[in-house]
């Protein structure tokens, strides 16, 4: 099956991409990486099943190949959602962050693979030199019929809109539920352990917390984890999370989760949601203390 192909159907089955991976590069995506750093060509499309049957035989190197073009599908919609949320398309480095890709030079990679197969649509630009992406045809994607309207899903109206309903586990195994949040103003923050963003964002929301947590907010920390498949247990997430300072209420983000608050891809991301459970503002990607103040001060109105 070709990429193209591959990736449409992906999309039309409505199944949520995972990112999963192993801490740290596994040799078997070295592998597929490098092959494909070397074998790719403009205007050739890379096929998946010649790869799959004729090049990696064994089990971990095929596990690799699927989560790779697994994330190459992905690909447009984090670009997209970066750029709107940001103003600017996202850097290689912050890809890599998004994706955990740990093979230098992965990213370039299938974006190479991307702006090599003549059926993909032309996304994006990048500069010749670096590499780096400098623009983003965020319109060529939301009028993409497969592309677009997942995008338009996941970004566009929830300002205004009910809240999702929530039932998640907590790490205690309590469940969490829309009864137990009811008339509350509530921060729902999602998460993965080890995400570059999500670090530098847990003092801010100490602060948050510190802040506006007497005047009604409650803090939500959904951790993604289990979704993921990252292999991080409960016992450290909650080491991290006494470690950090955190008084959250701290739960799973589970993928049912995920796919209700618009397939959620980028992390973090933020739902502040007012006392009548109406969302109020959604941040992707890491936000400074002041937008962070604001949009809490914005639920609790």
């Amino acid at each position: 099956m070709n990429t193209a192909a591959f990736a449409l159907l992906a999309l039309a089955a409505g199944q949520p991409v995972v990112a999963s991976a192993p801490a740290g590069a596994s040799a078997a995506e070295r592998r597929v990486v490098d092959y494909l750093r070397t074998h790719v060509q403009p205007g050739q499309p890379v096929v998946v099943s010649e790869l799959y049957n004729g090049v990696f035989s064994a089990p971990e190197e095929r596990a690799a190949l699927q989560r790779l073009f697994n994330l190459f599908f992905k690909l447009p919609l984090l670009v997209a959602r970066q750029q709107l949320a940001g103003g600017r398309p996202p850097t290689l480095a912050e890809i890599s962050e998004q994706l955990r890709l740990d093979v230098p030079g992965e990213a370039d990679v299938l974006l190479r693979v991307m702006e090599a197969d003549p059926r993909v649509p032309r996304f994006f630009e990048r500069d010749a030199r670096s590499g780096e992406l400098t623009r983003v045809d965020v319109e060529a994607i939301l009028a993409h019929p497969r592309f677009g309207r997942a995008l338009e899903h996941t970004i566009g109206g929830w300002e205004g809109r009910p809240a999702p309903a929530l039932a998640v586990t907590g790490y205690d195994g309590s469940v969490l539920g829309a009864p137990s949040l009811a008339g509350r103003a509530q921060l729902r923050y999602f998460w993965f352990s080890g995400c570059p963003p999500c670090l530098r964002s847990s003092p801010l929301l100490v602060a948050l917390q510190q802040e506006l947590g007497p005047l009604g907010l409650e803090v939500v920390a959904l951790n993604a984890d289990r979704a993921l498949e990252i292999g991080t247990g409960d016992a450290e997430r909650a080491e991290y999370a006494r470690g950090q300072g955190w008084s959250f209420t701290l739960a799973h983000a589970s993928p049912e989760a995920l796919e209700a608050h618009g397939a959620v891809s980028v992390f973090p991301t933020f739902f502040f949601v007012d006392r009548r459970g109406v969302i109020v503002k959604q941040l992707l990607g890491f936000q400074t203390g002041e937008a962070l103040r604001q949009a809490g001060r914005l639920a609790l109105q």
